[in-house]
């Protein structure tokens, strides 16, 4: 799994932070928006979760498109995720991993 923190824009003082990334197991890219509460106010709740599902966001831009509204995008950040999406292709799942899959989905794939 990759993870990249982003800062808010200047102007969301109401966002903690964004992350994005790819999850290999469920083969999906992942953003999570954290907004401020008054429950969490330096941790942040992730109010905005998505790529929770297997194949859900299938591109590093569909992951961007989330956050984009409310953090500084680095400009290379798409090339990186899919960089790290392709370090991944071959990487079969552990007993483990599958075993969840399979129960949590009715399948591995």
């Amino acid at each position: 799994m990759s993870r990249h923190d982003l800062q808010p824009k200047a102007d969301k003082p109401d966002i903690v932070r964004a992350t994005v990334g790819w999850d290999r197991p469920l083969q999906t890219f992942f953003a999570q928006v954290f907004f401020r509460t008054e429950e969490e106010p330096d941790e942040g709740e992730a109010l905005i979760w998505a790529g929770t599902e297997p194949g859900e966001l299938p591109t590093a831009e569909a992951a961007i498109a989330v956050v984009a509204p409310h953090v500084d995008v680095p400009a290379d950040l798409a090339e990186q995720l899919m960089s790290e999406m392709r370090e991944t292709v071959g990487i079969k799942d552990g007993c483990q991993q599958a075993a969840a899959k399979r129960s949590l989905f009715g399948s591995i794939h």
